[in-house]
């Protein structure tokens, strides 16, 4: 019999982190819990302290078995990509402090594996993670992400 495992995916960013739970059975997904840390202080380390102290609350709440995070890409501008960096940098310290496994994927892996394509927009991302997880409404685009990094994870990763 296969075992479940709970997986928390995070598209990390400095001022939005989008977080998806999903639980798996092999490669059967369903969904737990989504949403997004939106962080309030204007000052950039008091907004990672959110993050962290965020990311922590999740692993509290749904005790995943397994963290997937966003790898890093280079972006055009070099303030945003450090920014981007940070933000990731803390998400990984909460998971290593709760000592969960942490993989990372990139941005057109997983594109690639929820929508067949590894240049998907947004709208296809947040419109095949409705199908995939038979959501009800369509996620937030920031949720949506971190549940098709939790989906690429499932699929990448079986157990």
């Amino acid at each position: 019999m296969v075992k479940a495992r709970c997986i928390l995916g995070i598209d990390p960013g400095s001022r939005v982190t989008g977080y998806g739970v999903v639980d798996a059975r092999g490669h059967k997904v369903s969904y737990r819990a989504s949403g997004c840390i939106r962080t309030r202080n204007p000052a950039l380390p008091e907004r990672l302290g959110e993050i962290y102290r965020g990311v922590c609350d999740l692993i509290t709440t749904y005790e995943p078995d397994e963290f997937a995070i966003e790898s890093v890409f280079l972006a055009r501008n070099p303030q945003s990509a450090l920014k981007l960096g940070q933000a990731r940098g803390v998400a990984i310290a909460a998971a290593v402090a709760s000592q969960l496994p942490i993989y990372e994927y990139a941005a057109r892996q997983v594109k690639q594996a929820v929508t067949g394509t590894g240049r998907a927009n947004k709208e296809q991302v947040q419109h095949m993670i409705q199908i995939l997880l038979d959501l009800s409404g369509t996620p937030q685009a920031d949720a949506a992400d971190a549940l098709a990094i939790a989906v690429c994870h499932v699929n990448t990763v079986p157990v």
